[in-house]
């Protein structure tokens, strides 16, 4: 009798044990970290994020026929806080996507015409000597603003595309020994033109791998040139964007970008992104792969894209979305590859193809 009360469980114990029992749905609760987020919060968040995002889509469809992943890319370099490269040929709205989002945003917007005397002073800003109290004095240039405009930039030499390479990455320029900040937010919207090669120079890679994305923007299908046409028939003057009220202020893309910082991304989707950059730094085909600026971009730029999307975490969908518009301008092919007429974006789909999704 008494060796069987030893291991008899008493009814205080017994009901202390019940509550520390763990099941595997506990454990599983415990350890996924997303059944840590508070939904109620997240979802209202998430509900006034995604009515930002269809207000700006709206604006933009005002102005912008078609387009709708350029738009969706647009407003994931904005929450992302990252630079965009707009590539296609004349003709195409890649400088009228960027003002129509700039004026669908509450903040300053500048636009700089690169051209092939263009100066670094010209961008950046220059010391000018005040004749009253016979001192100099730093005159800003446009590149002080929140949002730039930089429309073909590779038409300018490469000493003045080099005076990028600090403000883009640092957010900052150094002139004369004086560091000058630049205020929240600041982003730089570049436009190309890759057919023309006359009075142009090639970007560094430097400079290209601080872009977030490279978006090529392609001609409208036929349905898309027909409603073009439909619109601006009656109309022959240029599009009036001062019609345009402002979405979001800056104080929203603050808290946009605060809400994207949450976002939940799980150990299982970060390596699935370093193995997609690894795969590019040892793939035959490629030259020259990707750096780890390109595995952090991929990795904000997702979560961006799942916010614009209304969720709080991250799915392989929006890596398999991102990975090509954000490594198709930092990848080197080799000679024999682009022989062959191999493009960096058949490489990406190729690795992306290849890697097991993880479940």
């Amino acid at each position: 009798m008494e060796e069987n009360e030893k291991y008899m469980p008493q009814n205080e114990d017994a009901s202390s044990n019940k509550k520390e029992e763990v099941t595997p749905q506990t454990e599983n609760r415990e350890n996924n970290p997303l059944e840590k987020m508070p939904y109620e919060e997240e979802n209202q968040e998430m509900i006034w994020l995604s009515q930002k995002v269809n207000e700006i889509r709206a604006k933009m469809g005002e102005f912008i026929i078609g387009q709708q992943v350029m738009v969706d890319l647009l407003m994931t370099g904005i929450f992302s806080a990252g630079h965009l490269l707009l590539e296609g040929v004349p003709g195409v709205a890649k400088t009228l996507s960027a003002k129509v989002l700039s004026k669908s945003l509450d903040i300053d917007f500048s636009r700089i015409q690169f051209t092939p005397d263009l100066m670094p002073s010209d961008v950046l800003g220059t010391s000018v000597f005040n004749m009253k109290n016979s001192e100099f004095f730093f005159k800003k240039g446009p590149i002080f603003s929140n949002m730039v405009l930089i429309d073909e930039i590779n038409r300018a030499p490469a000493k003045t595309q080099a005076a990028l390479f600090e403000v883009m990455e640092e957010r900052q320029i150094t002139y004369d020994g004086e560091l000058y900040q630049m205020e929240f937010p600041f982003i730089v919207i570049a436009t190309q033109n890759p057919i023309e090669q006359e009075g142009t120079y090639a970007l560094p890679e430097a400079q290209l791998d601080r872009f977030l994305f490279k978006i090529t923007m392609d001609y409208p299908d036929l349905d898309d040139e027909v409603k073009i046409l439909h619109r601006y028939r009656n109309n022959i003057k240029p599009p009036n964007l001062e019609e345009i009220k402002a979405v979001i202020s800056s104080a929203d893309i603050q808290k946009i970008q605060d809400l994207i910082k949450k976002v939940v991304i799980t150990d299982e989707l970060l390596r699935y992104v370093a193995t997609i950059i690894d795969q590019t730094r040892n793939h035959g085909k490629i030259y020259l792969g990707a750096s780890p600026r390109a595995s952090l971009s991929i990795l904000k730029s997702a979560k961006a894209v799942a916010g614009i999307r209304g969720r709080a975490f991250v799915t392989p969908d929006d890596i398999q979305f991102v990975a090509p518009y954000v490594l198709s301008h930092r990848l080197i092919l080799t000679p024999d590859a682009e022989m062959e007429g191999i493009s960096p974006n058949e490489v990406v789909a190729s690795i992306i193809q290849e890697i097991e999704v993880p479940r």
